[in-house]
């Protein structure tokens, strides 16, 4: 399969990568740092597993379906974080999650 067939996929990982990359820097700045750990940590767990799925599209990996799935958990984990926080950019990191998840159910399905 060509990578562009998986257009839509590389943008939602890549909206959630930048989600929980802004989310982790954001986290850093509250003020209350340390019961943000927890999400600061899932925030990197899934920026980097995203980044790393939408580069591995990209060169057609053989292992779609695996790392959609690795995806799919690290982005459902973050997103439940996420959503416990009431700051702005939780709520928008937990929606880009969710969005991402469901989009890599799509490919294992």
């Amino acid at each position: 399969m060509s990578h562009q067939q998986y257009q839509s996929v590389i943008e939602v990982l890549h909206e959630c990568m930048e989600a929980c990359n802004h989310c982790f820097s954001s986290c850093l700045q509250e003020d209350h740092v340390k019961d943000m750990s927890e999400c600061i940590r899932k925030d990197r767990e899934c920026a980097d597993i995203c980044a790393f799925f939408e580069q591995s599209l990209t060169r057609n990996t053989p292992y779609v379906k695996e790392i959609a799935q690795l995806c799919i958990s690290a982005c459902r984990d973050c997103g439940e974080e996420c959503a416990k926080h009431d700051h702005d950019h939780c709520q928008a990191c937990a929606e880009a999650c969710r969005k991402c998840a469901d989009e890599c159910e799509k490919l294992v399905s």
